[in-house]
């Protein structure tokens, strides 16, 4: 099950891409493109059919990560049709021995790293099954051509989203 993920993902990576850098955290929800094609049909033939489990990322424009990421992922519950989601954003990061520099305030740490030298912006692409499946890919901005993936790539970020399937009354 995992391959249809990592498929997937890699869809909506290609997309965020072809858009460039310097983008908001993008939420796309993933369905099974013949679940889709049944809710939606007017779709046929624009959405590609190549497997009866094949995902489809569709989008959420109204999406808007705010100023707190996480709480902002702890407001959102899928609906059953949706079988797992995925997040774009971006980040810059400094090297481990330029840690200790970083100042506790908030502001003036993404100011730091951002002015920073030796910083280095990386895009991740997060995604998660309703069943716990999860893989990440990240691409740098220093070296566009590799992609690299893992299960575990971000696992913080993966467990949020794997949370914005938990009930409702949870």
């Amino acid at each position: 099950m995992a391959d249809r993920l990592i498929a997937c993902i890699m869809d909506v990576e290609r997309h965020v891409s072809s858009s460039g850098w310097d983008q908001p955290a993008r939420l796309f929800a993933l369905v099974t493109t013949s679940t889709l094609l049944e809710a939606e049909p007017q779709l046929r033939g624009r959405v590609p059919e190549t497997f009866p489990d094949a995902l489809t990322a569709i989008e959420q424009d109204e999406f808007h990560a705010g100023d707190d990421l996480f709480e902002r992922l702890r407001s959102i519950y899928w609906p059953d049709t949706v079988e797992g989601c995925a997040l774009a954003l971006e980040r810059a990061f400094l090297p481990p021995q330029y840690e200790k520099d970083i100042p506790d305030d908030p502001d003036d740490a993404a100011t730091f790293v951002m002015k920073h030298p030796a910083k280095t912006d990386v895009r991740v692409v997060v995604g998660v099954l309703r069943g716990g499946d999860k893989h990440g890919l990240a691409r740098l901005q220093s070296n566009p051509d590799d992609l690299l993936g893992a299960e575990d790539l971000v696992p913080g970020l993966a467990d949020a989203l794997l949370n914005t399937f938990r009930s409702e009354d949870s």
